[in-house]
Formats: C-alpha cells, sequence, structure tokens
C-alpha cells in the first residue's frame, strides 16, 4: 500500500494512527461517522484532525456533535489553520 504523505501547513503536531483500521466517532447527539483507514491524528480543545489513506481530511468537533471533511490538491498543504 502507498504510504499517504501529511503536508502540513501548520504548528500543529500529528501523530501517525495507521496502525488503527478505522476510526469511529460516537457524538453526544447519538450521530455516529466512521473514518476508514485513518493516518494522522491533531487533537486539540477545538477538536480532532484526521487524514486517511484516501487523502480525505476531517475537521471533527466532537462537543458539538458535528464535521467537515475536504480533499486539498496534491502540490496544496491538507491542514492550513
Amino acid at each position: 500500500m502507498a504510504e499517504m504523505k501529511l503536508t502540513n501547513n501548520t504548528d500543529l503536531v500529528f501523530t501517525d494512527i495507521s496502525s488503527e483500521i478505522y476510526r469511529e466517532y460516537n457524538f453526544p447527539n447519538g450521530t455516529k461517522m466512521r473514518i476508514e483507514d485513518p493516518m494522522y491524528l491533531n487533537v486539540n480543545n477545538g477538536g480532532h484532525r484526521v487524514k486517511d489513506m484516501q487523502g480525505n481530511c476531517y475537521y471533527i468537533n466532537i462537543k458539538d456533535s458535528w464535521w467537515i471533511t475536504w480533499q486539498s490538491y496534491s502540490d496544496k498543504p491538507d491542514f492550513v489553520k
């Protein structure tokens, strides 16, 4: 399997979580979301930032039960703020 690279244009520190098969979030409002093949994780007071093997990026706000997802152009950073 090809290595998925993380392009980080922030001062955030990401941890390699590529040993996980999936990562599932169970939100306070009862909603669930699942990320297959997560590769990198940053956790801070605002939420979690994750990049998966398919190149999808996520920002997850657990407390308020929402998330966004995106993909970056190959020559652009995955995370900028």
